[in-house]
Protein backbone atom coordinates (compact mmCIF):
# COMPACT_ATOMS: atom_id res chain seq x y z
CA UNK A 1 0.00 0.00 0.00
CA UNK A 2 1.43 3.26 -1.04
CA UNK A 3 0.46 6.79 -0.75
CA UNK A 4 -0.43 8.76 -4.01
CA UNK A 5 -0.91 12.62 -3.41
CA UNK A 6 -2.14 15.01 -1.17
CA UNK A 7 -5.64 15.51 -0.49
CA UNK A 8 -5.86 18.43 1.76
CA UNK A 9 -4.43 19.99 5.22
CA UNK A 10 -6.94 21.72 8.09
CA UNK A 11 -6.04 24.57 9.64
CA UNK A 12 -7.77 25.90 12.89
CA UNK A 13 -8.45 29.28 13.69
CA UNK A 14 -11.52 31.22 15.91
CA UNK A 15 -13.14 33.05 12.92
CA UNK A 16 -13.51 30.82 9.79
CA UNK A 17 -15.13 33.67 7.73
CA UNK A 18 -12.13 35.66 8.33
CA UNK A 19 -9.39 32.90 7.09
CA UNK A 20 -11.84 32.14 3.92
CA UNK A 21 -11.72 35.76 2.65
CA UNK A 22 -7.86 35.95 3.92
CA UNK A 23 -7.14 32.65 1.41
CA UNK A 24 -9.39 33.58 -1.12
CA UNK A 25 -7.80 37.08 -1.39
CA UNK A 26 -4.49 36.32 -0.87
CA UNK A 27 -4.48 32.82 -2.81
CA UNK A 28 -7.24 32.96 -5.13
CA UNK A 29 -8.58 30.09 -3.85
CA UNK A 30 -12.12 28.98 -4.52
CA UNK A 31 -14.15 28.01 -1.64
CA UNK A 32 -16.45 24.53 -2.24
CA UNK A 33 -19.01 23.32 -0.26
CA UNK A 34 -18.09 21.41 3.26
CA UNK A 35 -20.03 19.18 5.26
CA UNK A 36 -21.36 19.64 8.24
CA UNK A 37 -18.56 19.02 10.49
CA UNK A 38 -20.61 19.98 14.03
CA UNK A 39 -18.08 23.32 13.99
CA UNK A 40 -17.79 25.82 11.53
CA UNK A 41 -15.88 25.42 8.88
CA UNK A 42 -15.06 25.76 5.00
CA UNK A 43 -13.38 24.19 2.34
CA UNK A 44 -11.45 25.82 -0.15
CA UNK A 45 -9.84 24.04 -3.52
CA UNK A 46 -6.48 24.66 -4.34
CA UNK A 47 -5.68 22.86 -7.40
CA UNK A 48 -6.16 19.42 -7.04
CA UNK A 49 -6.64 19.21 -3.07
CA UNK A 50 -7.74 20.88 -0.31
CA UNK A 51 -7.38 23.68 2.59
CA UNK A 52 -9.55 23.14 4.94
CA UNK A 53 -10.58 25.55 7.64
CA UNK A 54 -12.45 24.80 11.04
CA UNK A 55 -13.33 26.41 14.04
CA UNK A 56 -11.08 25.30 16.92
CA UNK A 57 -10.20 28.07 19.80
CA UNK A 58 -6.11 27.21 19.79
CA UNK A 59 -3.21 28.69 18.87
CA UNK A 60 -1.70 28.20 15.69
CA UNK A 61 1.50 25.77 16.09
CA UNK A 62 4.67 28.04 15.51
CA UNK A 63 6.34 26.08 12.95
CA UNK A 64 3.99 23.51 11.69
CA UNK A 65 2.95 25.06 8.10
CA UNK A 66 2.16 24.27 4.51
CA UNK A 67 3.58 25.40 1.59
CA UNK A 68 1.64 26.93 -1.21
CA UNK A 69 3.56 27.32 -4.94
CA UNK A 70 1.76 30.20 -6.39
CA UNK A 71 1.17 31.64 -10.05
CA UNK A 72 2.43 35.09 -9.34
CA UNK A 73 5.17 35.35 -6.80
CA UNK A 74 5.79 39.12 -7.09
CA UNK A 75 2.11 39.51 -6.23
CA UNK A 76 1.84 37.69 -3.23
CA UNK A 77 5.28 39.08 -1.71
CA UNK A 78 4.10 42.35 -2.48
CA UNK A 79 0.76 42.35 -0.81
CA UNK A 80 2.64 40.28 2.43
CA UNK A 81 4.88 43.81 2.37
CA UNK A 82 1.90 45.94 2.37
CA UNK A 83 0.13 44.36 4.38
CA UNK A 84 2.52 42.66 6.95
CA UNK A 85 2.12 39.28 6.60
CA UNK A 86 5.62 38.18 7.00
CA UNK A 87 6.68 36.26 9.90
CA UNK A 88 9.57 38.17 10.78
CA UNK A 89 11.07 35.58 13.62
CA UNK A 90 12.45 33.21 10.61
CA UNK A 91 14.08 35.55 9.11
CA UNK A 92 17.81 36.26 10.08
CA UNK A 93 18.85 39.71 10.93
CA UNK A 94 16.47 42.62 9.51
CA UNK A 95 16.09 40.39 6.02
CA UNK A 96 12.46 39.68 4.94
CA UNK A 97 11.66 35.42 5.99
CA UNK A 98 12.43 34.56 2.50
CA UNK A 99 14.86 31.81 1.34
CA UNK A 100 17.14 30.54 -1.68
CA UNK A 101 17.29 26.51 -1.81
CA UNK A 102 20.32 24.86 -3.46
CA UNK A 103 18.27 24.35 -6.90
CA UNK A 104 17.23 27.98 -6.96
CA UNK A 105 13.82 27.70 -5.54
CA UNK A 106 12.34 29.75 -3.21
CA UNK A 107 10.54 29.87 0.16
CA UNK A 108 8.69 33.11 1.31
CA UNK A 109 7.00 32.85 4.79
CA UNK A 110 3.59 34.77 6.04
CA UNK A 111 1.41 34.24 8.72
CA UNK A 112 -2.89 33.96 8.24
CA UNK A 113 -5.00 35.62 10.60
CA UNK A 114 -4.95 32.84 13.30
CA UNK A 115 -1.23 32.78 13.28
CA UNK A 116 -0.93 29.75 10.70
CA UNK A 117 2.39 29.81 9.27
CA UNK A 118 2.18 29.59 5.21
CA UNK A 119 5.29 28.80 3.08
CA UNK A 120 4.98 30.10 -0.33
CA UNK A 121 7.32 28.50 -2.83
CA UNK A 122 8.39 29.91 -5.95
CA UNK A 123 10.39 27.15 -8.94
CA UNK A 124 13.12 29.83 -9.54
CA UNK A 125 15.18 33.31 -8.30
CA UNK A 126 16.28 33.83 -11.83
CA UNK A 127 12.87 35.02 -12.45
CA UNK A 128 12.07 37.47 -10.16
CA UNK A 129 12.72 41.20 -10.13
CA UNK A 130 15.47 42.76 -8.91
CA UNK A 131 13.24 44.15 -6.22
CA UNK A 132 12.69 41.02 -4.54
CA UNK A 133 15.94 39.48 -5.56
CA UNK A 134 17.46 41.75 -3.12
CA UNK A 135 15.41 40.74 0.00
CA UNK A 136 16.40 36.81 -0.47
CA UNK A 137 18.96 34.93 1.64
CA UNK A 138 20.68 32.01 0.31
CA UNK A 139 20.14 29.02 2.79
CA UNK A 140 23.55 28.12 1.73
CA UNK A 141 25.02 31.29 3.17
CA UNK A 142 22.84 30.54 6.06
CA UNK A 143 23.68 26.57 6.88
CA UNK A 144 26.82 24.91 4.75
CA UNK A 145 25.14 22.22 2.46
CA UNK A 146 26.87 18.79 2.00
CA UNK A 147 26.98 17.37 -1.77
CA UNK A 148 24.08 15.45 -1.04
CA UNK A 149 21.87 18.04 0.62
CA UNK A 150 23.12 20.39 -2.18
CA UNK A 151 21.26 18.45 -4.84
CA UNK A 152 17.67 18.26 -3.01
CA UNK A 153 15.32 19.57 -4.85
CA UNK A 154 12.03 21.70 -3.31
CA UNK A 155 9.86 20.84 -7.07
CA UNK A 156 10.20 17.28 -7.44
CA UNK A 157 10.11 16.56 -11.59
CA UNK A 158 9.87 13.07 -11.43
Amino acid sequence: MAAIGFNHVTVYGADVDELVEFYTRVFDLEQVQAPNLGVPAAWLRCGDGQLHLVHRETSAPRYHHFALTVDDFEKVYHLARAEDLFDEQLAPDDRLPMFELPDGSIQMYVRDPAGNLIEIDWPTASTLSDTVREQIVDRSDEHPQSKAQARAELFMTS
